[in-house]
């Protein structure tokens, strides 16, 4: 006798994920981004230390804020549309029947048979059938702020602990170089476990994480080298 395995998907971890990689990529980029900038104007190792916990711990605050903000407008969305559907469906159900078993129609089913799985999910759990298949609100898209602000600044805190430890330990002349090449590895690293966990293509993830934070770290730098002042 067969044994099926059910099927793998990675949609429904990407709310998470994508907030956890947000915040840890750019923990590590924006805190390594400063460091470089400093380290380009100072040759003080309290000074560039200094503004890599300011960055690390502003950083967290506010990825945690703008993503608690961001995703409570969606859920404020939302919810207003599920009010205005319920309303519609204890106002005129046969026109939300109706609206239902057209969307059904459009995605194959002959007329009959889309009006009979309207009737039916309609009496199983209305709101839920015009939230899914009309709003498109499952629980795998619905906005949950608390949990995407306590992923970003958790992960914003991993990440840019990463270039902190570097900015202790590492040589001040070698400062620049010490905080692009572990930069690079750590986002790397990064690309890597985040194609992983939503199965995407890891070489891909590995080329956006290196040109980008790449060029974010060049730009510090020349910020730094051109209009800082030794502040040592």
């Amino acid at each position: 006798m067969k044994h099926f395995e059910l099927e793998k998907h990675y949609v429904n971890k990407s709310g998470w994920i994508r907030a956890a990689v947000l915040g840890a990529n750019d923990g590590i980029l924006s805190t390594a981004s400063i460091i470089v900038g400093v380290a380009a104007a100072s040759d003080s190792r309290e000074t560039i230390i200094l503004a890599a916990l300011a960055g690390s711990i502003a950083g967290a605050m506010s990825m945690a804020a703008g993503e608690y903000v961001s995703v409570s407008s969606q859920s404020d969305i939302e919810k207003s549309d599920l009010d205005r559907e319920q309303k519609e469906l204890e106002e005129m159900p046969e026109i939300e029947l109706n609206e239902l078993a057209k969307i059904y129609q459009k995605r194959g089913l002959d007329k009959e048979l889309s009006l009979e799985v309207a009737r039916q999910l309609t009496a199983y759990d209305a709101l839920g059938a015009h939230a899914r298949d009309e709003l498109g609100i499952n629980e795998i898209t619905e906005a949950k702020p608390l949990q995407a602000a306590f992923a970003s600044f958790a992960s914003f805190i991993v990440g840019a602990a990463l270039p902190f430890v570097v900015s202790v330990f590492a040589p001040v002349e070698k400062m620049i170089y010490s905080q692009y090449i572990f930069a690079l590895v750590f986002l790397v690293v990064l690309g890597i476990v985040a194609a992983k966990a939503g199965g995407s293509n890891i070489w891909k993830a590995i080329v956006r994480v290196c040109f980008w934070g790449t060029a974010a770290m060049a730009a510090s730098a020349l910020v730094g080298h051109f209009f800082g002042v030794q502040v040592g």
